[in-house]
C-alpha cells in the first residue's frame, strides 16, 4: 500500500545529481489541499523537473561532452526524456480518468535513468 502522490512530491533519478519535484497542472482532485497526480503526469519540465546534472553514459549530451574532454566522463545538465507513463500506478483508483500515481510507481528516462518517488507530498491518503 502506498500514498497518493501529489503536487510537490519529491523525485529522484538514478542518473541525476540532484532531487527533483513533481508538478501537477490539473487541480481537479485534491489530497491535503494539493492536486493529486495520475500516471500520465510524466511530461518533462511540465510535470517532472530536471535533476541537476545527468551522469548517464547514454545521454547524447554527456557522450559529446565526454568526447570533447578526451574521454573524461563529463556530466551535463539534466533534461529528462520520458516516453511512457508512470507504472504501475493504481488502476482501481482513478484521477482524471487515469490510474492514480502512488509512491511505489516509477518511470524510465530514455537516458537509462529510473525516476522514483522519494516523498509523496502527503501522508493522509493511502491507496490499497
Amino acid at each position: 500500500m502506498g500514498c497518493l502522490v501529489v503536487m510537490g512530491a519529491q523525485l529522484k533519478c538514478s542518473q541525476g545529481a540532484a532531487p527533483g519535484s513533481l508538478i501537477v497542472v490539473r487541480p481537479m482532485v485534491l489530497a491535503e489541499n494539493k492536486p493529486a497526480a495520475n500516471i500520465m503526469d510524466n511530461k518533462p519540465i511540465a510535470n517532472i523537473a530536471p535533476f541537476g546534472m545527468c551522469n548517464s553514459k547514454t545521454n547524447p549530451q554527456v557522450i559529446a561532452a565526454t568526447a570533447a574532454a578526451q574521454g573524461v566522463h563529463t556530466p551535463m545538465p539534466c533534461l529528462p526524456v520520458i516516453a511512457a507513463p508512470w507504472a504501475p500506478g493504481k488502476p482501481m483508483v482513478l484521477v482524471e480518468n487515469q490510474p492514480a500515481l502512488d509512491e511505489d510507481s516509477t518511470v524510465m528516462c530514455n537516458w537509462a535513468g529510473t525516476i522514483e518517488v522519494t516523498n509523496a507530498g502527503q501522508t493522509a491518503v493511502e491507496l490499497a
